[in-house]
């Protein structure tokens, strides 16, 4: 992992002539904030920056789009929980990120090791054949050596001993030059397995490297999850929230209402006894009316028959 964010980001605000086609004079990136964030975002070693450098794959749009971590259903009430979850799992990323550092450096001592150790086999091969051509020579010597002495062997004593004393002294460098031959070979044989051991441990480690980086990237994976439900669950938490607002000031416009209402109820209800009690007053009033119209009619009734009876 890079963490080259910070050093995109100062790439980029230093680029105002590119940026100029891109944005406008007023904007964020344009202005003196820009190089503040930059200088921010240098202390952030935890936000991963993946820039995938393929230009084919730009080529043509994702055909499918995966909205599972958008759709999934949880309680709404473990936000602490997974603070916990998330802040382990990024101890837990920290450590492997460090340990694949240390896994790393060590790869590359081996490496250089193994280097070293691949040039003084060459020097070692390099002075093993130099070796057996001197051997080879030297042999070669000897045999003409061999061959001259019989040649002369019917010679005079003193050259019989010359030759003698010349023919030791090659069997004894032939002798030196053979045990170091053996002495070179067996520092190339133990060159050899020292080589071999190494490439064991260069394996064993790279071994240890991938399996270091598949669970880094388990970790990463389990750890966007986390992050994508969080999101998911801060989102439903501002939406009940709001939620809950909107249920809270429709109740309070409920009750201004329904108090509304009370008071509309208790003034219909006093102008409906103000009513009853006119319409009493005009019962009574009305009735008495009739009784005294009535009267009236039978003493006019009264009249108009003693008239009838005068005439």
């Amino acid at each position: 992992m890079q963490k080259k964010l910070s050093e995109y980001m100062k790439a980029l605000i230093n680029r105002k002539d590119l940026m100029s086609e891109f944005y406008e004079p007023n904007a964020l990136m344009m202005e003196e904030e820009g190089a503040i964030i930059s200088g921010l975002l240098v202390g952030l070693n935890v936000i991963d920056a993946n820039f995938c450098m393929k230009g084919e794959d730009l080529d043509s749009q994702v055909g499918v789009i995966d909205f599972s971590m958008y759709l999934k259903e949880g309680p709404i009430a473990k936000s602490s929980e997974e603070d916990v979850q998330i802040t382990a799992i990024l101890d837990q990323k920290n450590y492997v990120e460090e340990l694949n550092r240390q896994l790393s450096a060590t790869v590359n001592n081996l490496q250089t090791k193994v280097d070293a150790l691949e040039k003084s086999n060459t020097k070692l091969t390099e002075e093993l054949a130099v070796a057996n051509n001197r051997i080879i020579t030297m042999q070669e010597e000897m045999e003409r050596m061999k061959d001259d002495s019989t040649l002369f062997s019917k010679g005079n004593k003193h050259d019989r001993t010359a030759d003698g004393q010349t023919l030791s002294e090659v069997r004894k460098h032939l002798k030196e030059e053979t045990q170091l031959r053996q002495d070179i070979e067996k520092e190339l044989e133990v060159q050899i397995g020292m080589r071999q051991e190494m490439e064991m441990a260069m394996k064993m480690l790279d071994k240890d490297v991938c399996e270091k980086q598949d669970a880094l990237a388990a970790l990463r994976q389990q750890l966007d999850d986390l992050r994508a439900l969080k999101h998911e669950l801060s989102f439903k938490l501002q939406s009940s929230d709001l939620a809950v607002k909107q249920k809270t000031e429709l109740n309070s416009r409920l009750e201004e209402k329904t108090n509304q209402m009370a008071a509309t109820i208790k003034q219909l209800e006093q102008r409906l006894r103000v009513v009853e009690r006119d319409r009493l007053e005009a019962e009574n009033a009305n009735r008495l009316f009739k009784q005294e119209f009535g009267d009236k009619i039978e003493s006019l009734q009264m009249e108009v028959d003693q008239l009838r009876k005068q005439w």
